[in-house]
């Protein structure tokens, strides 16, 4: 880990940069301003090939209790994620970080998907796409589920838009029951090199139409 030395020294641009050598930002806390690089020894990432959805869940996604979106939304999802919840008082979301990805977000480089259950905004996530290669970054939720849901979605338009690398940073047993697994940094990195050498399209699911649960479900099981 290492502390830049400027704010000005980091932009959208540098980020991007940042991510194609495995590298990403973080905070000590939403309070500080200053942000520091990570490279973790191992690294967490969900085999899209091995992406497992509990049947409670499966139902739940299928049910169509929520509506899901994808970049309707991307300030107010970062701004969730940047929220303290349940068991989370504090975060590594900062203004500079909220910044930053949102300007990435206006380069195309930034995505958000959204869970809303009518009208309102109960979950939510956000990652970066370089290549064929996603990183997600947060998610949050303020109903049961929701962010679950969103995290399926995503996989379900990753799957479609011929994504190869799903980088979730750590592991969390949250994320275990997804199936995520620790890898070596020296296999991330060439997993990471082979998926920046192709493209992949986030919108080949079209974003402003909301994708059904049981659409998403069959995408996933073609891969699985």
């Amino acid at each position: 880990m290492s502390r830049d030395a400027a704010n000005s020294e980091i932009t959208p641009e540098v980020l991007l940069r940042a991510y194609a050598c495995g590298i990403f930002p973080m905070a000590e806390s939403a309070d500080d301003p200053s942000l520091f690089w990570v490279e973790p020894e191992m690294r967490g990432v969900i085999p899209l090939d091995g992406f497992r959805i509990a049947s409670r869940l499966a139902r739940t996604v299928r049910s169509d209790a929520f509506t899901v979106t994808a970049d309707r939304a991307f300030k107010a999802v970062i701004a969730g994620c940047a929220a303290p919840q349940a068991g989370r008082d504090d975060t590594w979301i900062n203004k500079r970080i909220r910044d930053l990805y949102v300007g990435l977000h206006g380069l195309g480089h930034a995505h958000s998907v959204e869970v809303w259950k009518d009208d309102d905004l109960v979950g939510g996530l956000y990652g970066v796409n370089l290549g064929r290669a996603f990183f997600g970054e947060s998610m949050f939720h303020r109903a049961r589920d929701a962010s679950k849901v969103a995290l399926v979605h995503l996989v379900a338009r990753l799957i479609a838009g011929g994504f190869e690398l799903l980088d979730t940073q750590y592991v969390t047993e949250h994320l275990r029951s997804f199936g995520a697994v620790e890898i070596p940094r020296r296999r991330y990195t060439a997993l990471l090199d082979k998926a920046l050498k192709g493209e992949a399209d986030f919108y080949k699911l079209p974003a402003d139409v909301p994708l059904g649960g049981a659409h998403a479900l069959e995408i996933i099981a073609t891969r699985g």
